[in-house]
């Protein structure tokens, strides 16, 4: 059982920065793929970001929407994953979960998933 706690969503003005942690329990967590999924009003949760588990040397994953701009990252020794967004944009306004799944490569569907967060909110003023 992994339980996900995030943190760190609030309200910015667009250009702005900030970084979601999601904590997890457990002591296998270098041993899941992590991701990090958003869901606006009206719209179908996606992911934005996801990286591989720690033996595979940590591939990443962006949307397309998000490239250039976010960057997930993992800290196995916390047992933390990250996701630095900047440059953000009103459109990035959602719910954005974490999420884990017991497989060794890039998950991005949300079907995989084993294990998800309460999810944090993000408001991006214009």
């Amino acid at each position: 059982q992994v339980q996900l706690v995030e943190s760190g969503g609030g309200l910015v003005q667009a250009g702005g920065s900030l970084r979601l942690s999601c904590a997890a329990s457990g002591r296998t967590f270098s041993s899941y793929a992590m991701g990090w999924f958003r869901q606006a009003p009206g719209k179908e949760r996606e992911c934005v970001a996801a990286i591989s588990w720690s033996r595979s040397g940590g591939n990443t994953y962006y949307a397309d929407s998000v490239k250039g701009r976010f960057t997930i990252s993992r800290d196995n020794a916390k047992n933390t994953v990250y996701l630095q967004m900047n440059s953000l944009k009103p459109e990035d306004t959602a719910v954005y979960y974490c999420a884990a799944a017991y497989l060794k490569v890039v998950v991005t569907n949300s079907d995989e998933y084993d294990y998800w967060g309460q999810g944090t909110q993000v408001t991006v003023s214009s």
